[in-house]
């Protein structure tokens, strides 16, 4: 990996590492467990469009570790890595389809398996079917969450990238 390649994975690890704390210092907008916009997503998208989906996987990983050890518990791990790696892979798929071109599906897809992923932890931790009586909730608030998302790295990715080149 080059010099200027692995500068900018750091670069995009600390910004989505940044907008992870602001987002984790803002009180949550439902009073729902694991509900929440997912704004460091933003940064997975732009690096799928834009990079690889190694790079996205490499960013991701090292997002999700630092902010565990920074500002979870073990846990928080978990349920991160379930939902982060499901998103990840789906809308790479979604894009693959979509050849390669963003849309705002992607980040919908994105929202909605990321929230299905933790909701499996949830359940494999638990073993309690009353978990499941959140999937409704987790559904919509993963599309609605994923669309604006998807809508925000369209437009943060427009004018980022050229300046990154």
């Amino acid at each position: 990996m080059s010099t200027k390649k692995l500068t900018l994975l750091a670069l995009f690890t600390t910004i989505s590492l940044a907008v992870y704390a602001i987002e984790s210092a803002i009180p949550p907008l439902v009073p729902l467990p694991g509900i929440k916009l997912g704004l460091a997503n933003i940064v997975t998208l732009i690096l799928l469009e834009h990079y690889s989906l190694r790079d996205a996987l490499s960013v991701l990983l090292a997002r999700i570790l630092l902010s565990a050890l920074l500002f979870g518990q073990a846990m928080s791990l978990v349920y991160s890595l379930a939902g982060g790696i499901a998103s990840l892979f789906v809308m790479a798929f979604t894009m693959k389809l979509l050849s390669k071109r963003f849309s705002f599906l992607t980040g919908a897809m994105g929202g909605i398996s990321h929230n299905l992923g933790q909701l499996a932890v949830a359940f494999a931790v638990t073993a309690a079917p009353g978990v499941l009586s959140l999937l409704p909730f987790f559904l919509i608030s993963g599309i609605l969450a994923g669309l604006f998302t998807g809508f925000c790295a369209g437009a943060v990715g427009r004018y980022l990238i050229p300046h990154l080149r």
